[in-house]
């Protein structure tokens, strides 16, 4: 993973930063929604990309 690649992906519940991905911004232009586990949480939510 490169730097400029690189994407923080917050819990839309408790709004955790919880991971981090990449993505190609040249093929793929909106926002990334993931399903994914939260810890905090407990359960699997939406997490979305944050700058």
């Amino acid at each position: 993973m490169t730097r400029e690649n690189l994407v923080k992906m917050k819990c839309e519940v408790c709004k955790n930063i919880n991971y981090f991905t990449s993505r190609n911004k040249k093929t793929i232009k909106e926002k990334l929604e993931l399903k994914k586990h939260c810890p905090k949480c407990r359960k699997h939510t939406l997490h979305k990309e944050m700058k």
